[in-house]
This record gives structure tokens, C-alpha cells and sequence, in this order.
């Protein structure tokens, strides 16, 4: 059965594995598709993870001296779609035949706990390559969440990747006018469709406009609130000074290394604005007693499923899983070309 794995920094290998043995409460599923997130998975690819590098202490919450993952790192992974082979004989559900979302990495196959594929079922006639949106959605919405959007609010969204375009989207469907960034101007135009009021590109400004703090200032006084996606700490300076006095950024993206760029005795400190994280490992606190990741994910899963949210035209490469050293090369050197890419497992077709 394929696999992906990554050797070392830069060096992805496709091999093979033996089938896992099925066990008591779980199925058997096979890989239809299997989704790259472009942020999380090249932090592995290029060796840059904090994982690798520094323990994290799941007790005291902290990174310590140590180190949590080493290479090889095999079956990562961010989303995959699949169907049930196989039951054990004390599973109920979901049913032989059934295609199911979740998450078991960058294999042909997997044996997953049924509990774990509870209400993950697409419905008849789905296409299954949306399935491969239910965790990025997922963290687009816990950003909107913690952006604790209004009706009304103007929101500023930097970096339209795929997970920044969703956001977009919530965004526009939860009451806000929306201005969204970024430097490549087909996510600009897929932005606009989503429901964006108005874009910006960051590579050269809008004639007249400046940066774009400048330009929403001019506009509209100020954003509300800014959710920052890129993963740029030169976007989250620029987030920052894009809010009104006492507005809130929600810092999104996954930052790695120093924060060259980012100078919090400027607006920051002047303007009294909330920086708030928000990670996929949690929901915000203050919605903790009504929301879990789970209910992110079905949430979502749902949205798309009505209609609400149209995530086919997201997927601009769809990739046999033997590609995938070529896949992650041209992620990490041509990114402006790649919107969401797709391993296709074909042998399971």
C-alpha cells in the first residue's frame, strides 16, 4: 500500500506498507483523495517545524529542550477521503460501501476507529474530493469564530490561500464586509466571488492607495477586526495596523522562525489592539462550553453540502500519489501556481 513520507528536509519518498490488521471497533477504509495543507505540511518538508526541533510538554504547555518528531515522517497528512472496505464485527457504522472524511495521512489505506468517522459520511451523489476540505475549513471557520464577527463588522482578511478564501466566505455568510489581500491576483478574483466587497494586491497597492492599512483607513477608518492567514509576520504587522483603536487581530497563520517584520512598539502598542491566536488544536475559550473542532468540522462539512460554499473550484492540481516528490517541489518553490493540491490513490478507483 503507498505511503508518503518525507526522509528528510526537501526528500519525499512514496513506498509501501503492509496492510494494518483490522481491529475490534474499527473499519478498513481506502484512499480516494488525500489533501495537502501547503502551510503545516511544508514546515515538515523544509524542516522548519518546531517539532522537530523543540519537545512540546503536552502538561505544562510549553516547548522544551528535546525534540517531539524526527525523520522519517511517515503518512502526514491533512485530509482524506475514502471508503469503508471493511467492518469489524462490533461496528455498527459507518457502513461497507460508505464514502467517510477524516483524517489518517498520506496512505492508500487505513484501519480508523469507528468512532472517529461518526457523522463523517458524504451523502449520495457528493463529490468526493470535497471531502478533503473538512479540516481547512475547519480552521478557516475557528478563525472567523475568534474574529467574533457582527453584523455589519468590516474585517480585513490577509493571504487568500485556500483556507483564507473559506474564511472569506464565513466571513461574508456570518454579516461582515470583507477586504481581502493578498499578492496573487486569481485568488484575488476567486476572493470576489466568495463575497469579498473589495481586494487588495499587496504586491503593488491599488494606484494611490499605498499599503494596505492605508487604503482601508482611507476608506473605512479602520477595520473592526483582521484575521491574518499568510503566515507572514510582515502581513500580521500590516493586520495590525489595518484595525481600528481597540480592534482585534486574529493571528491565523502558522509563523515560523523570528518575527523579522513584526515591530510591536508601533500601532500595536499605541492603538491598544487585541491580538488573538487561533489554532486548530482548540476552539477560542469563550466558546469552549458550545464548540469543539468536531462541530468546526461537521459545521463546515455541512455548509458545503447546502451549497453555501462551493469548494471544487479550490483544487487547481489533482496528482497521482507516485508524483508526490514532484507535488511538494512544486508547492514549496512555485506556491503562486498551487491553490489546494490533491493526491489521487488511482489503484483504489
Amino acid at each position: 500500500m503507498h505511503v508518503i513520507s518525507f526522509e528528510e528536509p526537501g526528500r519525499v519518498r512514496v513506498g509501501l506498507e503492509p496492510p494494518a490488521d483490522l481491529q475490534p471497533g474499527c473499519v478498513r477504509v481506502r484512499t480516494i483523495y488525500s489533501g495537502v495543507s501547503a502551510g503545516t505540511e511544508l514546515t515538515a518538508y523544509r524542516g522548519t517545524n518546531p517539532y522537530l526541533g523543540r519537545k512540546w510538554d503536552t502538561e505544562r504547555r510549553l516547548f522544551v529542550d528535546g525534540q517531539t518528531h524526527a525523520y522519517p515522517l511517515t503518512g502526514w497528512g491533512y485530509q482524506e477521503v475514502g471508503e469503508v472496505v471493511e467492518a469489524a464485527p462490533d461496528v455498527a457504522g459507518p457502513p461497507v460501501g460508505s464514502l467517510v472524511w477524516g483524517i489518517w495521512g498520506h496512505r492508500a489505506e487505513a484501519v480508523v476507529p469507528a468512532e472517529r468517522l461518526a457523522g463523517h459520511l458524504l451523502p449520495p451523489g457528493a463529490d468526493p474530493l470535497t471531502g478533503v476540505f473538512a479540516r481547512v475549513g475547519a480552521i478557516a471557520l475557528n478563525a472567523v469564530h475568534a474574529a467574533d464577527v457582527h453584523l455589519g463588522d468590516q474585517i480585513a482578511i490577509f493571504g487568500q490561500g485556500v483556507i483564507g478564501l473559506l474564511a472569506t466566505r464565513m466571513a461574508v455568510l456570518s454579516g461582515a464586509r470583507v477586504v481581502a489581500a493578498d499578492a496573487i491576483p486569481a485568488r484575488l478574483e476567486l476572493a470576489r466571488q466568495y463575497g469579498a466587497a473589495e481586494t487588495f494586491d499587496v504586491s503593488s497597492g491599488d494606484v494611490g492607495s499605498g499599503s494596505v492599512a492605508e487604503y482601508v483607513r482611507k476608506r473605512i477608518e479602520g477595520a473592526d477586526t483582521a484575521i491574518e492567514l499568510s503566515g507572514s509576520h510582515q502581513g500580521l504587522h500590516e493586520a495590525i495596523r489595518t484595525v481600528r483603536r481597540g480592534g482585534r487581530v486574529v493571528a491565523a497563520g502558522f509563523y515560523q522562525g523570528d518575527g523579522i517584520g513584526l515591530r510591536l512598539g508601533e500601532e500595536f502598542h499605541h492603538n491598544q489592539v487585541q491580538l488573538v491566536s487561533s489554532q486548530i488544536g482548540g476552539v477560542a475559550s469563550w466558546l469552549a462550553h458550545r464548540w469543539d473542532v468536531e462541530r468546526l468540522q461537521r459545521t463546515f462539512m455541512e455548509l458545503v453540502q447546502r451549497g453555501e460554499i462551493e469548494v471544487l473550484d479550490l483544487v487547481s492540481h489533482v496528482v497521482p500519489v507516485e508524483r508526490a516528490a514532484e507535488a511538494f517541489d512544486l508547492i514549496d518553490l512555485h506556491p503562486s501556481e498551487v491553490l489546494q493540491l490533491v493526491f489521487q490513490f488511482e489503484e483504489q478507483q
